[in-house]
């Protein structure tokens, strides 16, 4: 017995000796990766590098990202300030919140910094697009798309939006079964830009191939960019070849009719828009045009309805408030001849007639609403920038090279501008008295469309989505949760319900639409 167990001592010893040379190794990795960033700064400035960790070997803190979602952000917020060092994707990142720190960075776009999108989402979309853009073209293709969603262009698509967002909550309404919104707000999403923002002439069959062609698309656009057999990559180039096919027939369609008549869509106005500086664009740069108009539409949109949907649930408060607003602008009724199918009400029908621009302006808590539940969930949690120089910020220096990552949901749950707590729910943070609390300095503390020269342009008609979903919801339903408890929320790639929020819906009686009567 004696001798085995001197064996046994000597392999466990073995095994120990080897596990502590193994951890001194790991040590010394990170040890190595670490003054391997640490020396990347730039001597010629005598600002430290941020605080933070570069994390492991190659991977950095990805896993740890991954893992933690958002709680990853916030927890290095905690430990290291507003803006910290981390590695992130195979890069080195800055990530920075805070009005200021966020106000340097975008207002900084072609000086200091310039937009850092993947490989794989430019090859994906091509080169003819405005997120690929820089310099002047940039500047010339957003005047462009300006136009496009200038006001008075918008007020065109206003009646339109609102029969398809009318005739979705109805549908809602009669299924008798639990509706998953955020799948369905996909779904509608695509329908209204593709119909809609690109008048492409689809029927139902047709729009729901073209969708999943679409979503296969954009569920590969931030893919590793290897071309080979079954690579993400590969998925989304069939999917693009797939989405540009169809496209092609569609733009020749357009480009043969008459060149004089009135543009009804976003795409007639850019082929217009471009023959009137011109700068007349190729079926192909039309092609990326108008999936980028789609990708831009899809998923944020989506995103912001469901969340909607599901603060409104939670605060049924804010539900009794803005049918209170609709029945003082004597909108408190739904319309009933939309219900087999048409856009909107018939002139002899008694009912309110389709909304524009001006009417949804008058509803100022239905905007204060609709702007808070982008301020507590906006969509997209930030954006990526490259340094294109050595800059300061906050007492750092942010090195030539570097991602530098500016945190949307950050920013607004540490903005400190508001009366009321920022992680609460409270539209009227943006009334009257709200704006005065915040004066000209609370521009940078809101960001849910990002700011400065890649500001989202279509912002005004994202929000005028959102408000008519919230006219024709309130006045039309009430609704609650299929669901024991509330849904987690996943905040990658997008903000959205872990089960997709499973909700029943019923049809609203005329007289609590009218009597502005709570959930």
């Amino acid at each position: 017995m004696f001798p085995w167990g001197l064996s046994c001592l000597s392999v466990l010893g073995a095994a120990g000796t080897a596990l502590l040379g193994a951890g001194l190794l790991l040590s010394l990795a990170q040890h190595l990766w670490t003054l391997r960033w640490t020396l990347s700064r730039d001597r010629a400035s005598a600002l430290p590098l941020p605080k933070g960790s570069m994390g492991w070997p190659f991977f950095g803190e990805t896993l740890h990202w991954l893992v933690q979602g958002s709680r990853f952000h916030s927890s290095r917020r905690e430990r290291y300030g507003t803006v910290f060092k981390t590695h992130l994707l195979g890069r080195p990142v800055i990530r920075v919140s805070g009005a200021e720190n966020v106000r340097r960075i975008l207002l900084g776009e072609h000086r200091l910094v310039r937009s850092q999108w993947p490989q794989s989402a430019h090859i994906l979309l091509g080169s003819h697009t405005l997120l690929g853009a820089f310099g002047e073209p940039h500047r010339q293709r957003r005047k462009v798309l300006a136009r496009v969603f200038s006001r008075g262009a918008l007020q065109r698509f206003v009646p339109r939006l609102q029969g398809a967002l009318r005739r979705e909550v109805r549908s809602w309404c009669a299924a008798r079964r639990p509706i998953a919104v955020y799948q369905a707000a996909k779904a509608l999403t695509f329908r209204m830009a593709a119909r809609i923002l690109l008048g492409l002439r689809l029927d139902e069959a047709q729009c729901a191939e073209l969708a999943r062609t679409f979503e296969q698309f954009v569920e590969n656009l931030f893919s590793l960019p290897l071309d080979v057999p079954f690579s993400g990559l590969r998925k989304g180039i069939r999917a693009r070849d797939q989405l540009h096919r169809y496209l092609e027939e569609a733009i020749a369609e357009k480009l043969r009719e008459d060149k004089a008549a009135e543009p009804g869509d976003a795409l007639d106005m850019i082929i217009h828009s471009t023959r009137e500086l011109g700068q007349e664009l190729s079926v192909q740069e039309l092609k990326e045009t108008a999936v980028e108009l789609l990708f831009a539409a899809f998923l944020t949109t989506a995103s912001a309805s469901t969340s909607l949907v599901l603060l409104l649930l939670q605060h049924p408060a804010a539900v009794a408030k803005i049918r209170q607003e609709l029945a003082a602008q004597g909108l408190g009724r739904a319309c009933g001849c939309a219900a087999g199918g048409g856009a909107g009400p018939r002139p002899d029908c008694g009912c309110e007639p389709d909304l524009s621009l001006a009417a949804l302006g008058r509803l100022r808590y239905i905007d204060c609403v609709v702007k808070e539940v982008l301020r507590l969930l906006p969509p997209v949690s930030g954006g990526y920038r490259t340094a294109l120089r050595t800059f300061e910020l906050d007492g750092y220096q942010i090195p030539k090279g570097w991602s530098v990552m500016y945190s949307i949901r950050d920013t607004h749950e540490t903005a400190t501008v508001y009366r009321s707590p920022p992680e609460g729910f409270d539209p009227e943070r943006f009334g009257a008295a709200g704006e005065d609390a915040r004066g000209a300095s609370g521009r940078f503390h809101y960001i849910p469309f990002g700011g400065g020269a890649r500001s989202c342009l279509g912002q005004e008609l994202a929000q005028a989505v959102l408000q008519l979903l919230a006219v024709e919801l309130v006045r039309t339903a009430r609704w609650e949760l299929a669901t024991p408890a509330f849904p987690a929320m996943q905040t990658v790639p997008i903000v959205h319900p872990a089960d997709g929020l499973r909700l029943f819906f019923h049809p609203l009686a005329p007289s609590a639409a009218r009597d502005g009567l709570h959930l």
